[in-house]
Parts: C-alpha cells; sequence; structure tokens
C-alpha cells in the first residue's frame, strides 16, 4: 500500500501596494503592504519517512535556480516544526518550483508556508497559531503571511497581520525579466524618506475600484528596484502599455511586476503580446485568489 500523499498550494503573494513607513533600530525597515496572492505558484508534496529522514528535491522550470542551495527554505521549515513539535518524524517532500527565484513574489515563503501546511497535516501536528505564526516569522518576514495564506494588511516587519476587506476575483498579469533582485540591495538604493501608513476600510465592488484604491497608494520600493535593476522599468512600461490595463505596479522588493485587468480576455492578449515582444520573460496570467474562509 502506498503511503498517502500531501499536496499543498504554494501561491504568489502580491505586494497590491507597500510603503515603507519606517526604520528600526536594528536596521529592519518597517511596512505597510496589501497583500493577497495569485491562482499561480508553486507546489509541495509531501509523504512520510520512515526512517525519520528530511529529503527534498526540486523539480519544475526553476528548479535549477535552487541547485546551488545547500538550507533550502523548506527544509529548515520541515526541521524548525518537527523541533517545535518535539517529535521525530521524517518526510520526503518534492517541490514544483513554477515561480522565478528573487523575484518578489515571496516564491521561497510561499514554499516554507506550503511545507508547514503539509507537514502538519502529515504529521497531526497541532500547535497553537501563535507558535505557528512566530515560527514562521523566524524562516523570514513572508512567511507569516504566506502561512496565512489570504489577503490581509501586514504592518511591523511581517509579524502584524490583520484582515483586509474581501477582494474582488480580479484577472491579472504577472511578468518577470528573469533577473533576480536582491531584497537587501533594493533596500539599500531607497533614497528619501518614509511614507505613511494608509489602509482602506472600503470593500472594493469590482477590478476597476481595487484599482482606483491602489492607484492612490503605490509601492515605495520601485523606484530603487528600477535604479539598481533597470529591467524592471521595461516590464513596468511593458505592462502599462498593454491594452487596458487598470493598474501595472511593482510587487515587493521587485523585479516582477503585475497588472490588473477588468476581464481574462484582456490579461491573456496581454500576455500573448508580451510573449511576441518578449519570448524570454516569464509571462503568466490568473487570477486573485479570493478564499470565502476569514483570516485564520
Amino acid at each position: 500500500m502506498n503511503d498517502p500523499i500531501v499536496t499543498v498550494a504554494a501561491p504568489a503573494k502580491l505586494n497590491l501596494y507597500l510603503h515603507v513607513t519606517g526604520k528600526r533600530d536594528d536596521g529592519y525597515h518597517l511596512l505597510d503592504s496589501l497583500i493577497a496572492f495569485a491562482d499561480i505558484g508553486d507546489e509541495i508534496k509531501a509523504r512520510a519517512a520512515a526512517d525519520g529522514s528530511l529529503t527534498l528535491a526540486v523539480r519544475g522550470p526553476f528548479a535549477k535556480d535552487l541547485a546551488e542551495e545547500t538550507d533550502n527554505l523548506v527544509l529548515r521549515a520541515a526541521k524548525r516544526l518537527r523541533a517545535a513539535a518535539g517529535i521525530d518524524a521524517g518526510a520526503h517532500m518534492v517541490l514544483e518550483k513554477r515561480l522565478p527565484v528573487a523575484s518578489g513574489i515571496g516564491g521561497g515563503s510561499a514554499d516554507a508556508a506550503a511545507a508547514l501546511k503539509a507537514l502538519t497535516r502529515l504529521w497531526g501536528v497541532t500547535l497553537p497559531e501563535t507558535e505557528m505564526r512566530a515560527l514562521a516569522l523566524e524562516l523570514g518576514a513572508d512567511v507569516p503571511i504566506c502561512w496565512v495564506g489570504e489577503p490581509a494588511f501586514v504592518g511591523g516587519i511581517g509579524d502584524e497581520i490583520d484582515a483586509a476587506p474581501k477582494l474582488p476575483t480580479v484577472p491579472l498579469l504577472l511578468v518577470n525579466a528573469r533577473v533576480p533582485v536582491s531584497t537587501p540591495a533594493v533596500f539599500k538604493a531607497r533614497t528619501g524618506g518614509f511614507q505613511p501608513a494608509d489602509r482602506f476600510k472600503e470593500t472594493p465592488i469590482d477590478a476597476a475600484h481595487l484599482a482606483f484604491l491602489l492607484k492612490a497608494r503605490g509601492n515605495g520600493l520601485t523606484d530603487a528596484a528600477c535604479t539598481y535593476c533597470p529591467p524592471v522599468a521595461g516590464v513596468l512600461a511593458a505592462l502599462e502599455a498593454t491594452d487596458a490595463p487598470l493598474l501595472a505596479r511593482m510587487s515587493g522588493s521587485g523585479g516582477t511586476c503585475f497588472a490588473l485587468y477588468e476581464t481574462m480576455e484582456q490579461a491573456l492578449a496581454a500576455a500573448d503580446m508580451l510573449y511576441q515582444a518578449e519570448p524570454e520573460w516569464w509571462i503568466a496570467a490568473g487570477h486573485l485568489r479570493t478564499p470565502d474562509s476569514g483570516l485564520h
């Protein structure tokens, strides 16, 4: 009899807006962001290992970009969870790597969070939510929100997570020039002051309403990312030049950018246009994920 396999999606994380609100004495920046997720992403599969070992195989179009990693975040997540639960269980895991690495859409963080979800199910671990979020934060600033996996306002260094209004299902396009972008380097390149937190309470009724609310806000790292990595500016310009984008914006510290559209037909037409012009770019069309469940 085959061992059961637990499969968990690791969706791309999108900063619909991102304001840099301050900086702590220890050098960490404080942020205010509305984070949502796309129905595009990586995937984790896990099955029990009777010998107690933890193994990870990485497959997919971006697997080669993780080939040199000796301490993958997925394995670190597994080891932290096992230690926190006080168990000696093992697992064989497979990561299907479909998202670009170092691209501002939380691929590694989403993978780590998906590993935590898969292994809590596989091993029957039931730790308190506060403990799981603290464990996630130890792995990285974006891992807690990826653990939550639902649209939310995020503050502090990623540790303050508050429920956001329900978002509509919006067609979107993700584009990356296949140039890795270093988050520390972008923060180092950033100039100017800080931005205020600017959360909204309205529930956007459709894609146009959401885009209207987002246009009043921005991404405070865009100029720095474009200076550090000029191809990001090219991706943004290309998205803005597609037919009828409601909004074009960079996610996180780059270099993935996204555009929102009224219809999936428009998003797919934009994807086709960009692929014809830039066949080497990573281009993916999809939707914002809008789970019906509340923030857990």
